[in-house]
């Protein structure tokens, strides 16, 4: 029989490193994708990609900005206002990405297939990480409300 054991918070300091390797990789994608090499030398992607290009800049500056936050003191509320931003975003680059589907393969093997199959994946889960996100926000605007006071972190 085992048991179940509530797993400790992580402590300021490793979500604050979290926060800062996260802006540190978006801030890394923009420079990939518009800087150098750009997303040009990419094979697989089409001549339909900037058609996608502005959603996921505005995602990755989403990112970059809501991670810069959390390095601040801030009311608890902020962690799954923050997490629905982004989950949002990454709902609407994923939907996005499907319609234009910005990829050409040329191989013998049905690669669209399998990056169609991901995306709705990753549509799914998206949506569930924002919906989870907002009742967690929801909770904790009604906790705050109730006298339980703001929590900082």
């Amino acid at each position: 029989m085992t048991s179940l054991q509530a797993r400790a918070a992580p402590s300021v300091r490793s979500r604050r490193a979290g926060s800062v390797v996260g802006a540190i990789i978006d801030g890394a994608m923009l420079w990939l994708i518009h800087g150098w090499p750009g997303w040009e030398v990419a094979p697989v992607l089409t001549v339909e990609t900037p058609r996608v290009l502005g959603i996921v800049t505005a995602s990755l500056v989403a990112g970059i900005g809501v991670n810069l936050l959390q390095l601040l003191p801030h009311p608890g509320w902020l962690t799954p206002a923050g997490s629905a931003v982004t989950s949002a975003f990454g709902v609407a680059v994923l939907l996005r990405v499907l319609q234009v589907f910005p990829f050409a393969f040329h191989s013998g093997f049905d690669w669209a297939l399998v990056v169609r199959v991901v995306l709705v994946v990753g549509i799914v889960g998206a949506a569930v990480g924002l919906l989870v996100a907002i009742v967690s926000l929801l909770r904790l605007l009604a906790a705050e409300r109730a006298g339980a006071g703001p929590r900082t972190s």
